[in-house]
């Protein structure tokens, strides 16, 4: 973080009121992270009131995450240019006003300019909270801030349905929105009294050429991949051109950064570092794989089981409580425990869930459904408390503003493209299944013959629903399946990272140095 980096020698030379930080900060990421899950079952309410199509009402999600996308880059310069706390206060004030004008908006236009202003004043918390968090905590507690602080990021999506749909259901749509206000001011305040100020960094030059054409890769893909399902990907022009600007624009970008130096928007001395970009590549595949399956589940159970929205929420809410725990536990394991004996044991629990998930019918009690998200929280906790210590483990404090943005970056950019892989999936397997189960209804299957025969419309019509209802689970059971085979390949890669406790005198080094 530069001159705004706070070692744990200077934290301990200042006296800080650690409980009350931690709080603040955490209620600000929480808002974020919730923000990013909690309109989707709002959606229809929306549509009604701004007198939106089914296709335009989709600009409320992407907005929001396209604006945060482009953004988040921004966080290790700005924090130098502004100092942290300025940066801070900015975005939780900016991300709380937005909040309102979402929840007070009467037209398409205002809520989709509301929520880019939320994407852009929201994008910097995520990555600012764990930086400040690593920097007021002492390195053997880091693990467990690193737990209080997983809690905020992964929760937050997940119960956002739950609370989402809980206040559309009771009171209105926007609700959802202004459920932010009291919580964004409280942390504002808590940031204001209990964060010390730095001195900012003036002499930091902004490199403009590395920010437009980062800033213009992420969109693309983001815009791509949001709109891919419903655009026919490639036979669209539309996709076809964001698919072109995203791949020139970053191979611009990636010129660029080799040939820049220290002018760089990005910092290339952080692909220097084993374990972060390690981390970095184990944050995108946890993101592509644990958020594809939330994505998943809710419109299995509402569209499959006829499940209504508020009971969707609470049976898929459980998996929360899961994450919460395992990541309580973890933390306090990580002290005395191999950091990567936790990943190991965590990637395993969710492989497990994924195989049991593997097992769905159209027939589910609540307990099928609850367990397997129980275990698989429980596991994601366990990957991503000693994920996050480790990936930090070897970085040198001055550069871990931007070490921050870029691992929620990716997380981002990883859960994006694994819910448009499991939803284009989804999709053709859907039709694929379809089709060889539609094979099996003709005159020569003797089941058949008889209602073949019979010439009754309404039983025709049961028939091809019940084709289309096992045509759909069997696609949902392919996903759950390459998402398994995902988690399984991925755990070898646990070799290429270096445990905790033989890089720390070398990290205090780094840090001296610096």
């Amino acid at each position: 973080m530069s001159s705004e980096s706070m070692p744990a020698s200077a934290a301990a030379a200042t006296p800080l009121n650690r409980p009350m930080l931690t709080l603040s900060i955490m209620l600000a990421t929480l808002i974020q992270t919730l923000d990013s899950t909690i309109a989707n079952v709002a959606l229809p309410h929306m549509q009604g009131t701004l007198s939106a199509s089914q296709d335009e009402i989709t600009w409320v999600l992407t907005s929001y995450i396209v604006a945060a996308a482009i953004a988040t880059p921004l966080t290790g310069w700005l924090s130098d240019r502004l100092s942290t706390k300025r940066l801070l206060v900015i975005s939780i004030g900016g991300f709380t006003i937005a909040s309102a004008l979402c929840g007070l908006s009467e037209s398409l236009a205002q809520i989709v300019a509301s929520r880019l202003l939320q994407g852009i004043f929201g994008a910097s918390l995520v990555p600012l909270s764990q930086s400040i968090l690593l920097d007021i905590n002492p390195r053997e507690k880091q693990g467990q801030a690193m737990a209080v602080w997983g809690m905020g990021v992964m929760v937050g999506p997940i119960l956002g349905p739950t609370l989402g749909g809980w206040l559309t259901d009771s009171y209105n749509w926007r609700w959802v929105f202004f459920i932010n206000v009291p919580i964004g001011a409280f942390a504002l305040f808590g940031v204001l009294t209990f964060l010390p100020a730095r001195a900012a960094k003036l002499g930091v030059k902004f490199d403009l050429f590395g920010f437009a054409t980062l800033g213009l890769a992420i969109g693309a893909l983001q815009a791509m991949l949001d709109r891919g399902e419903q655009l026919d990907w490639f036979g669209s022009l539309e996709i076809r051109t964001e698919a072109i600007l995203a791949v020139l624009s970053f191979i611009f970008f990636l010129a660029h950064t080799a040939t820049a130096g220290k002018r760089s928007f990005f910092k290339y001395e952080l692909l220097k570092d084993r374990n972060f970009a390690t981390g970095v590549f184990f944050i995108f595949v946890i993101g592509a794989v644990m958020y594809a399956t939330r994505a998943l589940l809710p419109p299995m159970l509402q569209n499959l089981m006829n499940y209504p929205v508020a009971t969707t929420g609470l049976v898929t809410a459980p998996s929360g409580a899961g994450t919460m725990v395992a990541m309580l536990i973890a933390g306090r394991l990580l002290r005395r425990t191999d950091a990567r004996l936790l990943l190991l044991a965590g990637f395993l629990i969710s492989a497990f869930a994924l195989w049991q998930m593997m097992q769905y019918t159209l027939v589910l009690s609540v307990s099928d459904i609850v367990w397997p998200g129980v275990i698989q929280g429980f596991g994601l906790g366990f990957v991503f408390v000693p994920l996050s210590a480790l990936t930090f483990s070897t970085l040198t404090p001055v550069l871990r503003a931007d070490g921050t943005a870029t691992f929620s970056l990716m997380r981002n950019i990883g859960s994006s493209i694994g819910i448009s892989i499991v939803q284009t999936m989804m999709t053709r397997g859907t039709q694929v299944a379809h089709a060889d189960l539609a094979a099996n209804v003709n005159v020569f299957n003797p089941v058949m013959q008889p209602m073949l025969e019979s010439g009754s419309q309404i039983s025709l019509a049961l028939m091809d629903q019940s084709i289309n209802q096992q045509a759909q689970m069997i696609a949902y059971l392919n996903d759950f399946k390459l998402m398994f085979v995902a988690t399984l390949l991925v755990m070898p890669l646990l070799l290429l990272i270096r445990p905790m406790r033989s890089v720390s005198s070398e990290t205090l080094a780094h840090a001296a140095a610096d």
